[in-house]
């Protein structure tokens, strides 16, 4: 192939160093350099065919070259079979593990780093020699998974991982919202956002609770609730017992952030760090669990909120509004009379509203269940029913909540996820408001361009 023979220096070096590896040595760089040169250019041999040709000369096993994809760490995918990287040890540690069906053995897991970014890493199989943080990597052939939703590079039995020269991987320059050496980058909780690693948070622990998950087959506790600072609250994902109670003050060193219905969820495990502070260092629980008001503009950048307060109007009620029937079994809304799941079904009454909210910077679908739709009826479910009998048509019940909610001002709160259809709210609690919302948007936006 002509772009293999017209391989400039450089690009050249990197397969004689690849060659060199596999045949552990026993050729000078020089050496393969030229023979290599020769396949290319005298033989006009393909450029993996060359490669392959000269370790199995010299003795080698070609097996050993790399055959895996050369990327950076920002560039990895979760399932990728076979990558290569050149990366520092930003951290190493050991630990022993008992595989299904296997006896005790020892691996080694940490985290990787590259001028690009910081990743997880787990080697199940022993490697050459010994490493240590701070030490530069090759590595060949490894490969990627998704775990406890953020990529993990796994060192497997056809990886392998050579030493580098401590200059051979360029310092830290920037590009990344990590830091390259491996501290932590402190961050509020408003601004955590989906993929990021890494991160340091200080947070007033607002809940807890225990869970049980399946991973890989195994069932296993986690250990989660919300945590908040000034700026707001998150849901957070332990995946070791630190030991966390409601109403203490921790920093959380080497956090990451992984989506729960599109909510950024701060997550954190063994590799990470739980401190314990003062519990002055942020303002009381009653204080952090009042509901901020944010703007449907930054919950869009954000990808949505936990426990948050949205005014605006009220400007329209969707399809599926007022009396609805539900599916038995999956509690999904009918249409007609059939679930689009298990078709024609006699379903169980039920009355919500779906609307949208509008607070000048954006609008989010609101959903309000049955306790809050009879009371901004003020009606039982059982009223709606006998009313829609009467009238012949459910309709009669979603035109009266219309006429009551539309145009209104309103104040709601609850959680705010994000999809492919937006933002939607599922309201706590609701109240129509006596003031010009349009008006105070207005104010508060201008206070804001003023103060910028």
């Amino acid at each position: 192939m002509p772009q293999e023979r017209g391989l400039v220096k450089d690009e050249l070096a990197s397969h004689v160093r690849d060659i060199a590896r596999a045949l552990g040595g026993k050729l000078s760089e020089q050496e393969i350099e030229k023979e290599l040169s020769s396949y290319l250019n005298v033989y006009r041999v393909s450029l993996d065919t060359a490669k392959r040709s000269i370790v199995k000369k010299h003795g080698g096993n070609p097996a050993n070259l790399a055959i895996g994809i050369n990327k950076t760490i920002r560039e990895l995918l979760p399932g990728e079979q076979s990558v290569n990287l050149l990366v520092r040890l930003v951290s190493v540690n050991e630990k022993e593990v008992t595989p299904e069906g296997q006896g005790t053995k020892k691996i080694l897991f940490g985290i990787l780093g590259d001028p690009t970014a910081t990743v997880p890493f787990t080697a199940w199989e022993p490697l050459n020699g010994p490493v240590a943080t701070g030490d530069v990597l090759r590595v060949q052939n490894a490969y990627t998974k998704e775990y406890r939703g953020q990529i993990q590079v796994n060192f497997g039995l056809r990886t392998i991982v050579s030493k580098e020269k401590a200059d051979a991987l360029p310092e830290y320059k920037g590009g990344s919202p990590l830091p390259y050496a491996g501290t932590p980058t402190p961050f509020q909780v408003d601004r955590l956002r989906e993929g990021t690693s890494n991160v340091a948070v200080t947070a007033r622990i607002l809940s807890t609770e225990t869970r049980e998950v399946e991973v890989e087959g195994a069932k296993k506790l986690v250990y989660g609730g919300v945590l908040a600072d000034e700026t707001g609250k998150t849901r957070f994902t332990a995946w070791k017992d630190f030991g966390l109670k409601e109403d203490e003050v921790v920093r959380i060193e080497g956090a990451y952030v992984r989506p729960w219905r599109g909510i950024p969820e701060l997550s954190f495990d063994e590799r990470s760090n739980v401190v314990r502070l003062k519990g002055d260092t942020l303002p009381p629980l009653t204080k952090l669990a009042e509901s901020p008001r944010v703007w449907v503009e930054d919950l869009a950048e954000r990808g949505g909120g936990v426990d948050v307060t949205v005014r605006g109007i009220l400007i329209d009620m969707r399809e599926g509004s007022g009396l609805v029937y539900r599916c038995p079994e999956c509690r999904r809304v009918l249409r007609k009379g059939a679930c689009r799941i298990h078709g024609e079904v006699k379903g169980d009454p039920d009355l919500r509203v779906k609307a949208v909210l509008d607070d000048g910077s954006g609008a989010l679908t609101a959903v309000f269940d049955r306790e809050l739709t009879e009371a901004l009826l003020d009606k039982t479910l059982d009223a709606c029913i006998a009313q829609a009998k009467e009238a012949m048509s459910q309709d009669i019940v979603r035109d009266e909540l219309a006429d009551i909610l539309v145009a209104q001002p309103m104040e709601t709160r609850g959680n705010v996820t994000s999809d492919d259809y937006g933002l939607m709210m599922i309201v706590q609690t609701a109240k129509i408001l006596k003031v010009d919302v349009q008006q105070e948007a207005r104010q508060m936006l201008e206070g804001l361009e003023g103060s910028a």
